[in-house]
C-alpha cells in the first residue's frame, strides 16, 4: 500500500500556511493515475516521490495538469521524507525534477531550506484590461511577465490584502496566473498573492515558485539580497529568501496533518 500524506508548508502552525499532498512510491505509476490521485486529494498541488538510489525523483501535479515547479509541494516532500525516516536528517536531499536538480537543507532541525532556480522578469507596457477587472480594478504601478505569469506591484500592503477577484474575468485572460505584489507597511519586506484558476487554483495559499521571481524583482527594488516576505492569503504564510547569482535560497516550516494509506495501488 502506498503511503500518502498531508502537509501545511510556509507555516509552524496547523491549518495555516499551504496544505500539499505527497506521495512516496517505490515507482512512478502513469501521469493519468497521478492526476487522479491530485484531483481526489484536490489541493493545489499533490507530490509524488521515488527513491533513486542516494537522490530522488519528484513530480508535482494540480488537480488539472502536471507543473515544472512547485515550493511548497518540495518542502513537504522533504519534511515528510526527513520526519518519517526515509532519509537521514544530516544528509541534504536531491531532487530531481522537471526543473532540475533542486537541493534541500535542513537548518537547526526544523526550518527547511531549498536551493531553486531564480526566475527573470521583464516589464510590459500593458496587461489585459480583463486581468485588471478580475482583480478588482486594482492600479498597478508595475507591470511585467515572468514564464507564463503576470507580475503586478501595486502601491501598499493594503491593496494587496484588499484584493476581491472576479472568477470569470480571470479565465478570459490566457495565463497561468498572476503574481500581485507591494512594499510590506510592516515587519516583512514585501507581500504578495498569487493567483492562478486556469489550473484549478483560484488562490494559492502560499508560492514557493512565485518566490523564485518575487526575490529578483524586490532586490532589483530594494537593493537587498535577503528578505522576510508573507503571502497574505486567508491561510498566509512566511518565507525567509536569500538571492543569490542564479539561484534563489527559500526557507519555511511545515507541520503535518494526516498520515494515511492507499488500500489500492496507483496504477
Amino acid at each position: 500500500m502506498t503511503d500518502i500524506y498531508q502537509v501545511d508548508s510556509f507555516t509552524t502552525e496547523r491549518f495555516k500556511g499551504n496544505p500539499a499532498g505527497v506521495c512516496v512510491l517505490d515507482e512512478f505509476p502513469d501521469a493519468k493515475s497521478m492526476l487522479k490521485m491530485a484531483k481526489e486529494m484536490n489541493l493545489s498541488e499533490t507530490a509524488f516521490v521515488v527513491r533513486d538510489n542516494n537522490e530522488f525523483k519528484l513530480r508535482w501535479f494540480t488537480p488539472t495538469f502536471e507543473i515544472d515547479l512547485c515550493g511548497h509541494a518540495t518542502l513537504a516532500t522533504a519534511h515528510i521524507l526527513w520526519t518519517e525516516g526515509f532519509w537521514e536528517k544530516e544528509k541534504p536531499i536531491i531532487f530531481n525534477t522537471r526543473s532540475g536538480k533542486l537541493t534541500v537543507n535542513l537548518i537547526n532541525d526544523d526550518k527547511i531550506e531549498m536551493d531553486f532556480p531564480r526566475l527573470e522578469y521583464s516589464e510590459v507596457d500593458e496587461v489585459p484590461s480583463l486581468l485588471i477587472d478580475g482583480l478588482g480594478g486594482i492600479i498597478p504601478i508595475f507591470k511585467g511577465i515572468s514564464r507564463e505569469n503576470y507580475l503586478i506591484e501595486v502601491a501598499t500592503e493594503e491593496e494587496v490584502r484588499g484584493i476581491q477577484i472576479d472568477l470569470s474575468k480571470l479565465l478570459e485572460c490566457e495565463m497561468h496566473g498572476v503574481i500581485v505584489t507591494a512594499k510590506s507597511s510592516g515587519k516583512y519586506d514585501f507581500v504578495s498573492r498569487f493567483f492562478a484558476p486556469e489550473v484549478g487554483v483560484p488562490e494559492d495559499p502560499v508560492t514557493g515558485s512565485a518566490h523564485c521571481v518575487l526575490a529578483p524583482f524586490w532586490r532589483d527594488k530594494l537593493g537587498i539580497a535577503k528578505f522576510k516576505a508573507y503571502q497574505c492569503s486567508e491561510r498566509g504564510g512566511e518565507i525567509n529568501i536569500e538571492v543569490l547569482e542564479d539561484r534563489v535560497l527559500l526557507r519555511g516550516n511545515a507541520v503535518t496533518i494526516f498520515k494515511g494509506k492507499l488500500l489500492e495501488k496507483l496504477c
